[in-house]
């Protein structure tokens, strides 16, 4: 195999698609702010920006793999303290570029510039309703 060949697959695995609208990872939604009527920061609510690090959104049952919230650093804020009657929600972020949700099996998805809210997913089964494991 050449050199470029294998450098342009490196460039293929790489690429983290972007997405402006609705999108899910494992047990996670992140679902554009202006589709939701009911969910809100609170009025007092803090926001904190998203650090170098980034910020654990969510950890996999039994200490699995984390979701992790990373961003350019001062690009994205990020907070949970929001009024959600569902109480699905995890917290919603504020992003002036793109931001990413990471995930070590499920890989990487990019938001585009705009709010958020991050969401556990529910699931209808023979038992009734539950939350989707990861």
């Amino acid at each position: 195999m050449t050199d470029s060949l294998v450098l342009e697959q490196l460039e293929q695995a790489m690429r983290i698609p972007v997405i402006d609208g609705m999108h899910a990872q494992g047990d996670l939604l992140v679902i554009p702010v202006r589709l939701l009527d009911s969910v809100a920061p609170r009025p007092d609510a803090l926001w904190r920006h998203v650090p170098p690090g980034g910020i654990e959104v969510l950890r996999g049952v039994a200490g699995g793999n984390p979701h992790t919230l990373v961003a350019e650093p001062g690009s994205c804020r990020w907070t949970i303290q929001l009024d959600d009657p569902t109480g699905l929600a995890l917290g919603m972020f504020v992003a002036d570029t793109v931001a990413y949700l990471m995930h070590p099996e499920h890989g990487a998805t990019g938001s585009a510039p705009g709010a958020y809210v991050i969401r556990r997913q529910r699931e209808n089964s023979f038992y009734g309703v539950r939350l989707v494991a990861d």
